[in-house]
């Protein structure tokens, strides 16, 4: 226990005291006048109130994420921990501030443009194209697994009633209108409402982890991997790969314009972008704890509560399902109230991350093909299609879909990183080391991962770290090389560069 009460205290200094470090760096402004001011059109430039971009960020960023990552990822270990402790201090927090600050300097441009604008134009078009992949997915999925979800629950309504058609239709309905609409009028009437009880969740569970039975590992346990499964990945990469909401996500870079369109003033940012990753962050915390703590109070078959935890959350198809496990834990910990808690959790957290997924796509498309969102027809144009081909892969086994998208989510975390270590560098003397190696330590992971993985190359992983620490050093040279030119024709005075 001494360990996770650690790392909540040092999550909780992360943003008191590095959220300021990072914040002089990037300069925040209160003076500037923000896009919502600038840009405002009624629909996406819309100023709201600080709390509120908050809770929308949150629940952007989240989904299942942070509970369902962090339960698979404990699998590895008590490493888990360090990795959201501090990957989310010095790598998402900084990952999700930046993407966002810079959109707000940008006039709330997409990630693909924020991009563009650091690393080049073919950055800028690869960003786009995946973006919009990876967002089409995650909204597709995430109008499935909740269907299943709800339709398993009302599955009396109707006899002769496919409730998951039912349920897909209502939450595509949704979708629909939530990617339409004006962003105060639906989202930023229920995200509210649908944060808090997330929160209340995690700080039920948080009670569980103090009271309930079992024990929680310590952190003398960390370096050994303790993942039962057989074919499980090595901790690097397979732990940074499995945890990417609650410690570093791209996803978030996705999400992150959509609130730098309604923040009122530059000097919100610490506590609405940084305090949004570092809240996922001890939520991640909470699940992780929480699942392996729960295994451990178990009588069931298995030397440890890894093994536990695998076979509590392995459905009668042998597939793995952390849903299970969260159901478990809210009913036995908090009983009805649990249940319901477990409920609006599970359910509305993916369908909360869907909505803007579909957002984003709309405001990702308008920004490439400069189509003004300001009237409904503008966006009709680019909804239908993007609605059409997310009704066609929603047809796919999204198993099937999902097996790239943990790989593909990082690879866009380390884009956004270079970005923002290339604007720092253009602004900053040395400053820019905040984003620089958390942007190396991404590119390691990701270049190791897809040479060694199943769903990659699948080269022995010996041979793929060396490859992913080649493809590193293949970055920072040259990163260091465009920056010994840019320096030529640029003078840093009191610490910044000047032209």
């Amino acid at each position: 226990m001494t360990t996770f009460i650690t790392a909540i205290i040092l999550l909780i200094l992360g943003f008191f005291l590095y959220s300021r470090v990072v914040e002089r760096v990037f300069g925040a402004d209160p003076d500037r006048k923000t896009p919502c001011y600038t840009q405002q059109d009624g629909v996406d430039y819309i100023p709201m109130k600080s709390w509120k971009v908050y809770m929308i960020q949150f629940l952007n960023i989240a989904g299942t994420g942070p509970i369902f990552g962090a339960i698979l990822g404990i699998l590895y270990g008590p490493s888990a921990y360090l990795w959201i402790v501090f990957g989310c201090i010095f790598g998402g927090a900084v990952h999700d501030y930046m993407s966002a600050m810079i959109s707000v300097r940008e006039n709330g441009a997409s990630v693909h443009e924020v991009v563009g604008s650091q690393l080049g134009n073919t950055f800028r078009i690869i960003m786009m194209f995946v973006s919009v992949i990876i967002l089409i997915i995650v909204g597709s999925v995430f109008v499935i697994t909740p269907a299943g979800l709800l339709a398993n629950l009302t599955n009396d309504w109707g006899k002769d009633v496919n409730m998951v058609t039912v349920w897909i239709a209502a939450i595509f309905i949704y979708y629909i209108f939530a990617t339409l609409l004006p962003i105060d009028k639906l989202i930023g009437k229920l995200y509210p409402l649908f944060g808090g009880a997330l929160l209340i969740m995690a700080l039920g569970v948080l009670g569980g982890i103090f009271f309930a039975d079992g024990n929680v590992p310590e952190i003398t346990d960390a370096f050994h991997n303790w993942h039962p499964a057989q074919n499980h990945l090595p901790i690097f990469p397979g732990l940074f790969i499995t945890i990417a909401c609650g410690a570093v996500s791209g996803f978030h870079a996705t999400q992150s314009p959509l609130m730098a369109r309604c923040i009122k003033n530059e000097k919100h940012g610490r506590h609405v972008f940084y305090g949004a990753m570092i809240t996922e962050g001890l939520v991640a915390l909470i699940w992780a704890a929480a699942a392996i703590k729960f295994a451990d109070s178990l009588n069931a078959e298995g030397d440890t509560p890894y093994q536990k935890l695998l076979l509590a959350m392995t459905d009668d198809k042998g597939t793995v399902n952390p849903a299970i496990i969260v159901n478990k834990i809210c009913n036995s910990w908090m009983g009805t109230i649990g249940a319901i808690l477990a409920i609006l959790g599970v359910v509305a957290a993916p369908i909360t991350s869907g909505d803007t997924a579909f957002r984003s796509v709309r405001l990702i498309l308008a920004d490439f093909l400069h189509i003004k969102q300001n009237k409904l027809i503008k966006r009709l144009i680019i909804v239908i299609p993007i609605f059409a081909i997310a009704y066609i892969i929603m047809n796919i086994d999204y198993s099937v879909l999902w097996r790239y998208f943990g790989f593909s989510n990082q690879l866009l975390s380390v884009f956004t990183l270079w970005t923002a270590t290339v604007f720092l560098a253009k602004f900053r003397k040395w400053a820019f080391c905040i984003t620089l190696f958390p942007a190396l330590f991404m590119t390691a992971v990701c270049s190791s991962y897809i040479m060694g993985a199943p769903e990659g190359f699948a080269l022995d992983f010996n041979i793929a770290y060396i490859v992913g620490a080649v493809v590193t050093l293949i970055c920072l040279v040259l990163f260091i090389l465009w920056r010994n030119i840019y320096l030529k024709s640029n003078t840093i005075k009191g610490g910044k560069l000047t032209s």
